[in-house]
């Protein structure tokens, strides 16, 4: 796939299913920093085909992604879904809006926790999700928690059977 420089319909629904991101600045003398952001699922918001922004929460108070913004605007971000093996690397523009409460509000989760200290925007130049190749995949608590939950589920009524039918359930234990 060619890098585009607008959003479709498929990548925003991408974006908002996301609970994290990497984040590439670099400052005046391009010194690069990546930084992981995190949140709840669609804390990244798409804002329009160009826009992307986020509430940029209270942090580890070295603002190296910040002194960086005010240097130098580019910015990368890196967004990844192990499960499914896609990746998207999105390039842009990045600033801080911190004289906007009302945008910042809009672009939180009010059930979240964390404390909304600015909204970052960025403003897409170009973006490509490209190849599985080499990215293994990973599942989160709230996939498998359910899955070994209906697993367990199964596991007894199984061990019910075998008492039913006079076996002893514990003579398959193989992890013992």
């Amino acid at each position: 796939m060619a890098w585009q420089t607008r959003l479709t319909p498929d990548l925003a629904q991408f974006i908002a299913e996301r609970d994290h991101f990497y984040l590439g600045t670099a400052n005046a003398a391009g010194r690069p920093y990546i930084q992981h952001r995190g949140g709840p699922g669609g804390f990244l918001k798409v804002m329009d085909e160009a826009t992307l922004g986020f509430a940029d929460f209270a942090g580890n108070q070295q603002y190296v992604t910040l002194g960086h913004l005010a240097e130098n605007p580019q910015a990368f971000l890196f967004l990844i879904d192990y499960p499914t093996r896609r990746r998207v690397k999105i390039r842009g523009r990045a600033r801080a809006v911190t004289d906007d409460p009302d945008l910042a509000r809009s672009l939180a989760d009010p059930a979240y926790r964390g404390r909304v200290e600015r909204a970052i925007l960025i403003e897409i130049d170009e973006w490509d999700m490209n190849c599985p190749s080499h990215i293994l995949p990973r599942w989160d608590a709230a996939t498998l928690t359910p899955a070994f939950a209906r697993l367990e589920t199964r596991i007894r009524a199984l061990e019910d059977q075998v008492r039913e039918l006079g076996g002893d359930p514990g003579a398959f234990d193989l992890a013992g």
